[in-house]
């Protein structure tokens, strides 16, 4: 990433936090670099990034991959780690269709509609 886009996705991802964030109960995979999957549920998830649970402790910077039904890994980077939860940043926004069509298939309530 060049540092142009770099600084742009940092003001994105600053700007987005301010932003709503939907509130899921979605069943994934996440997987730290250089680490084995590990089963989590998103709970929060917006354009820059979201929150999961992850019982074991993953040190902030970490990249990793999520892992949503029906979805390509999505790459990340730790951000925090707190009592069983993690927060990441997605190196790329995702793209508004791509995050809509994520709320439609979930609707909040982790029904899975493919």
């Amino acid at each position: 990433m060049s540092s142009a886009q770099t600084d742009k996705y940092a003001f994105a991802a600053q700007e987005d936090r301010s932003a709503h964030r939907m509130r899921l109960s979605i069943p994934a995979t996440l997987r730290p670099a250089g680490g084995k999957k590990i089963q989590t549920v998103v709970r929060n998830l917006s354009l820059s990034g979201f929150s999961a649970t992850a019982i074991s402790r993953v040190l902030p910077g970490t990249v990793c991959w999520l892992t949503l039904p029906g979805q390509e890994a999505i790459q990340a980077k730790v951000v925090w780690w707190e009592q069983g939860l993690i927060g990441c940043a997605f190196d790329d926004l995702l793209g508004p269709l791509q995050y809509e069509a994520i709320l439609l298939r979930w609707q909040g309530d982790g029904v899975y509609r493919g």
